[in-house]
């Protein structure tokens, strides 16, 4: 190996070392992000009663991705968004089916970390509302008093919670299982994410259509050659 060989060698390397430090930063600073979420909490510390909705998510780039949410934080008298916040990749893997559902809930002072459809921690207890009947003599949950305005605040993702639901609900959580609805309404590919937010609603969709053409042209194609391999 002549010395011209020998310096495209080690610039080779040197690119390689390099390319390699990069990625393995690019990896490294996305799940070494500290979660919003922490923060947001450390500034309800003093709200007695409050939810944070994932009101949004998206990522960008094509090599070396960078994952966002933003937030809807509810109190009984107000709502406001947080800008765009990054966010680390398992956390929004974690967290890509719930778009519109609660991911931090307080009440009576108490933190509660249990994914929820928006007001569902709150139902059950007499001090937010109480279950009446309707015409046809189903019961619903009624906010009342200061909560009252729960159903507005939550920003179109709540819903009439019916007893039947609250029943799958609680179930759910015995069972450490978020609740999507007793027809999947709930959560990202729910109805109530379709009508809120089509846009993301046919994206996601358009995903899921494309990810199971491709399974289903790989499964044929196996087809094929095991048909080829039989003649």
């Amino acid at each position: 190996m002549d010395l011209g060989e020998k310096i495209d060698l080690k610039i080779s390397l040197i690119f390689v070392f390099f390319l390699c430090l990069f990625f393995l930063n690019s990896c490294g600073s996305s799940d070494s992000l500290k979660l919003p979420m922490d923060k947001i909490k450390k500034t309800l510390i003093d709200a007695p009663v409050c939810s944070v909705v994932l009101d949004d998510m998206k990522q960008q780039g094509t090599f070396s991705k960078t994952y966002f949410h933003k937030y809807l934080i509810v109190k009984p008298n107000d709502s406001y968004k947080t800008d765009w916040l990054k966010v680390p990749e398992k956390y929004f893997k974690k967290n890509k089916e719930f778009l519109g559902m609660a991911l931090l809930t307080k009440k009576d002072g108490e933190f509660d970390t249990k994914v929820s459809p928006p007001g569902y921690s709150f139902v059950g207890n007499s001090e937010y509302g109480q279950w009446r009947k309707d015409a046809q003599g189903s019961s619903f949950w009624e906010f009342y008093g200061k909560y009252a305005l729960f159903t507005s605040l939550f920003g179109g993702w709540f819903h009439p919670i019916g007893m039947n639901n609250y029943t799958g609900y609680r179930s759910n959580r015995t069972r450490n299982m978020p609740y999507l609805g007793s027809n999947n309404e709930y959560g990202s590919s729910g109805k109530i994410v379709k009508n809120k937010r089509p846009k993301f609603y046919s994206r996601r969709m358009a995903g899921k259509s494309s990810f199971s053409s491709k399974i289903g042209r790989t499964k044929t194609g196996f087809r094929s050659r095991t048909g080829g391999f039989g003649k």
